[in-house]
């Protein structure tokens, strides 16, 4: 039986009106729910900037005195520098592990390790942007310190008996830039994956790394304690401004399907495992 002249339409005419009619219905708060991420996206951009410019003002204006040679930065290095490699040429069995640490930690090998991490992550539990976005950030930052060791230009420590050579600009450590980098990275990557002990014991593993690797470069004499220091401000600086502007790039929509992140992803709701 038709339907009479000014009988409201049924349900069905309705639900297809509003489906086939551009902006309205579930269409319209698709582009509501668009429209309020936008705030959220820009302000979690912006905390990427923030956290971006809270670490390269310290290591900018560390750069700045170690070119212009500062005497009180210049002086506590060389003094630094000096008592450290007379520890190191008096104990044999402490410089073969320098030299040993040294090796282990070339920045190549770090970066090789954490690519294979990256690939275990992505395949076993699915994170593809979430690897993705580890792998990029280790390699921006390990060819990004040798762009900055070209701009300070800062010899080497040079001592009357040295302990070992390193060819090269000497500010930031290399060494330390690098694996702070990959070690910040690898605990954000890591993370929602570990449970309360393996999160602490991550934290732990990676903090234990860079300070051997800081002390290491100081107790050979390749490397002056601020060159280290900017090697910290720099990898942890890059990685969690990395990691913040990843967030703010891949937020999860609120009306739409979970990105494809597997079980965790970079924002993990209330109450998920």
């Amino acid at each position: 039986m038709g339907r009479r002249s000014g009988e409201p339409p049924t349900a069905a005419a309705d639900h297809a009106r509003t489906a086939a009619a551009p902006g309205t219905g579930r269409a319209a708060y698709g582009q509501k729910g668009g429209r309020l991420q936008h705030p959220r996206r820009l302000r979690r951009l912006l905390r990427a900037v923030g956290y971006g410019l809270g670490f390269a003002v310290p290591l900018t204006g560390l750069a700045f005195l170690v070119r212009e040679k500062f005497l009180p930065v210049i002086e506590l290095d060389d003094a630094a520098v000096r008592a450290a490699t007379d520890i190191s040429r008096a104990n044999d069995g402490l410089r073969a592990f320098w030299f040993g640490w040294q090796e282990a930690t070339q920045p190549k090998w770090i970066v090789i390790v954490a690519t294979v991490v990256c690939l275990v992550v992505w395949r076993r539990h699915d994170l593809k942007t979430r690897s993705l976005w580890a792998f990029v950030t280790m390699l921006v930052a390990w060819n990004l310190q040798l762009d900055i060791k070209l701009i300070v230009q800062r010899a080497r420590p040079i001592v009357s008996d040295p302990v070992s050579h390193a060819p090269g600009y000497s500010f930031p450590s290399g060494h330390v830039a690098t694996g702070a980098a990959v070690a910040t990275t690898l605990v954000l990557l890591l993370w929602p994956l570990l449970g309360p002990v393996g999160r602490r014991v991550a934290v732990t593993v990676a903090t234990l790394y860079v300070v051997v690797t800081g002390l290491d470069r100081v107790f050979l004499g390749v490397h002056f304690p601020s060159d280290v220091v900017g090697g910290i401000i720099f990898g942890v600086g890059l990685a969690a401004a990395s990691y913040a502007g990843y967030l703010g790039w891949n937020p999860r929509q609120a009306d739409g399907p979970p990105p494809p992140e597997g079980r965790t992803g970079p924002e993990t709701p209330k109450g998920h495992p």
